[in-house]
């Protein structure tokens, strides 16, 4: 039976929306990449976030943000609920995260990225529990992974899915005291482990895409919003994912209020479901996904970003060389003429930085 094609995401913008999602992550990955290594995290996130905001009000979509910055009492810009876009169709769900490893950025350690997904309306899986536990792989693996089941049992599978052994298996993990015992029996089973400081998105991408970065399956407890983002990208991709919420002592009144059920296996399709969705990322700082900016003689820059599509499962890189000078100059000379100059003069110039 042929299937129903998706009534969100129209074919005729699916062009519009690749290319404006580009220019949403370009225009965050430089503002804040100035910040990097200088160690003024809220200052970087502030730029990203600016930049962000600003580029997404001229995206064709009438969007709400579903995974964003913070409740709107603490977070001015880009909050849970948030409408953005210019209002046009389609509807859809917004998860960003202008930096993905904040941290990162203000240390100039790798792997800091800026992203943002889109989705069909009401298809995103949202909580404010913080945490959850997440297990991931690319598409060889993806019908054998059970988060219930032994990471002894699941590394086996994967290794057998993947003709491989144990031994050639890496493993990606936070660096958190909470994983101790995750690390002793991912050791113990034989496989490989990549500790990151940070950027759990960025980790996910590379778990299912691991025949461009060496990175297998990511194990261990994340942050649930970071979990919604990289499930975009895994719908994309066509790997495979699952997640527990990770509670708390005081999250316990949370899950009840939201009538979530303790210990609930969410697969691929809780966390995203629909055939439409949209997956963008800049590298700010070099890593093992994709390179940072690169500031350039003659006051340019240059940028690396990863697009996605699940309908049609294509993946693109996208190398663009930004002249800054210019770009400043047109985005003064649009606001100075208004609102519609500067759509205008956004849909003319990519990656216009904040």
């Amino acid at each position: 039976m042929p299937k129903t094609p998706s009534r969100g995401i129209g074919t005729p913008i699916d062009r519009n929306i690749a290319l404006e999602l580009v220019r949403v992550t370009e225009g965050a990955a430089m503002a804040a990449a100035p910040y990097m290594g200088r160690n003024r995290k809220n200052d970087a996130d502030g730029a990203a976030v600016d930049s962000m905001r600003r580029s997404l009000n001229f995206v064709d979509m009438d969007g709400i943000v579903v995974i964003g910055e913070g409740e709107k009492d603490e977070a001015p810009m880009l909050y849970i609920g948030e409408q953005v876009g210019n209002g046009n169709a389609p509807k859809v769900d917004v998860a960003v995260d202008p930096i993905d490893g904040t941290r990162l950025v203000a240390r100039g350690l790798p792997g800091g990225i800026a992203t943002v997904s889109l989705a069909e309306r009401g298809s995103m899986f949202y909580t404010h529990i913080p945490y959850m536990e997440k297990l991931i792989v690319g598409p060889k693996a993806a019908r054998v992974i059970d988060i219930t089941d032994t990471v002894k049992n699941n590394l086996r599978r994967i290794a057998k899915a993947e003709d491989r052994h144990i031994e050639d298996l890496t493993v990606v993990v936070l660096d958190r005291p909470r994983h101790d015992t995750l690390l002793e029996e991912i050791r113990s089973a034989g496989a490989r482990v990549k500790l990151i400081m940070d950027g759990d998105v960025a980790a996910g991408v590379m778990a299912a895409m691991e025949h461009r970065t060496g990175i297998d399956v990511l194990m261990g407890i994340g942050g649930a919003p970071e979990a919604v983002l990289a499930a975009c990208a895994i719908k994309c991709i066509g790997g495979s994912m699952q997640g527990r919420l990770w509670l708390r002592d005081e999250d316990q009144a949370v899950l009840v209020k939201e009538g979530k059920t303790a210990g609930q296996v969410l697969q691929l399709a809780d966390l995203v479901n629909g055939d439409n969705v949209f997956f963008a990322a800049t590298g700010i700082t070099d890593g093992e996904l994709l390179e940072g900016v690169r500031f350039l003689e003659d006051n340019r820059c240059r940028t690396q970003s990863l697009v996605m599509r699940s309908h049609s499962g294509t993946i693109r890189y996208v190398e663009a060389e930004h002249s800054l000078a210019k770009l400043r100059l047109r985005r003064e000379e649009a606001e100075q003429e208004g609102p519609l100059a500067v759509r205008m003069e956004s849909d003319a110039a990519p990656g216009m930085p904040g």
